[in-house]
């Protein structure tokens, strides 16, 4: 009977410190994603809850400005997240997108252009609902810009709100 009480009290004791040091995320998120990728850039990031754990999805709409060219990109995200403790989350993400380029070199080459993503960050939530994030994404573009690189290290602060 001791060791039935024991393993009850085992059980519920993890079962409640699981609880306690599982992050939940919010369900809504939207602000600024600011980084460089060969151009300073600002991207207007919204974030989505799925799945009913810690996996979100991840809108960002922004536009690069380097010396060769201007871009506007649209990347979406699948994000996979982590709790490491006091309100930091780590987390690892891939997905892909799509932008436009216009040549400022004089080329008069403009279109369009394709991307692959992968992402990895490290978050901190406040106890206001206030997010702010560092991450590295790596990206491999696809386009016929004859300036253009194939693989871009984009490295951005991201402040959102969080609903």
């Amino acid at each position: 009977m001791k060791k039935l009480v024991l393993a009850a009290v085992l059980a519920i004791g993890s079962a409640f410190y699981t609880n306690m040091n599982a992050q939940q995320i919010s369900e809504n998120a939207l602000g600024l994603r600011v980084g460089d990728n060969d151009g300073l850039g600002t991207e207007v990031s919204y974030q989505r809850a799925i799945g009913g754990g810690n996996n979100r999805l991840e809108f960002d709409l922004g536009w690069r400005d380097a010396n060769n060219y201007e871009a506007i990109k649209l990347v979406g995200l699948y994000q996979w997240l982590w709790n490491i403790e006091g309100g930091f989350n780590w987390y690892v993400g891939a997905g892909a997108g799509l932008g436009n380029y216009d040549d400022k070199i004089g080329h008069d080459t403009d279109g369009l252009f394709a991307l692959i993503a992968g992402d990895i960050g490290i978050e901190y939530n406040f106890d206001f609902p206030l997010l702010l994030s560092l991450d590295f994404r790596p990206e491999i573009t696809f386009s016929d810009y004859k300036n253009s690189k194939d693989f871009g290290p984009d490295i951005a602060l991201g402040i959102r709100y969080q609903f």
